[in-house]
């Protein structure tokens, strides 16, 4: 006589397979809780982690004179934490100039280095940045000193052919590149300091 497919005497090893399949069941949807439950866990972590970062170490242009790139270096000036280097060739921007004396006020170590051109300059910040107490100082060694960079907590770098002027801003075709590498940063950092160390402190007053 069989019952549910299976005889009396084979009644046994229905009920071990049934148990096993039950045990299957069991397990297939415990892994697939776990699966569900990893999935969501690690969902709100990478959605919390870009929350706090939304482009870690991604690249950012910028071209002038539509981009606004100088709230590109605003904005990254008022993340700084640590210290600022900066070279720059034409140094004439009110604005970043502020923005770097805001940033050593609030105990970021600020150090700039600019061309001989800038001390007859007419509308030099120089004066500004010398009263504010900030570390300048003026590169004597070649025929320009046409860098343009900032260095940010010596690992975010920002360079291109855009000045620290008001025409780079409005007037001129200009490109900038901010860039979060710890690598590239080090090696400009390297060429800042051996600027700095051929370079004339500026007088403070």
């Amino acid at each position: 006589m069989l019952r549910h497919g299976c005889s009396y005497e084979l009644g046994l090893g229905c009920l071990i397979m049934a148990s096993a399949l039950r045990l299957r069941r069991f397990f297939t949807a415990s892994v697939l809780s776990v699966v569900v439950l990893a999935s969501l866990f690690f969902t709100f972590a990478f959605s919390a982690a870009a929350e706090a970062d939304p482009a870690p170490n991604l690249p950012k242009v910028c071209f002038s004179p539509e981009g606004h790139c100088a709230s590109v270096i605003l904005d990254q000036i008022g993340q700084a934490k640590h210290s600022i280097r900066v070279q720059a060739y034409s140094f004439t921007s009110r604005e970043i100039a502020e923005a770097l004396i805001a940033a050593a006020q609030r105990g970021v170590d600020v150090a700039v280095i600019v061309d001989k051109s800038q001390t007859s300059e007419r509308y030099s910040v120089l004066t500004l940045l010398n009263e504010a107490h900030l570390s300048v100082f003026i590169d004597y060694c070649c025929a320009i000193a046409h860098n343009k960079v900032l260095i940010i907590d010596e690992h975010r770098l920002i360079t291109g052919s855009y000045n620290f002027t008001k025409a780079a801003e409005s007037k001129n075709a200009e490109n900038l590149l901010l860039l979060d590498d710890p690598i590239l940063a080090k090696a400009y950092l390297e060429n800042w300091t051996i600027h700095r160390a051929g370079a004339e402190k500026l007088a403070i007053h």
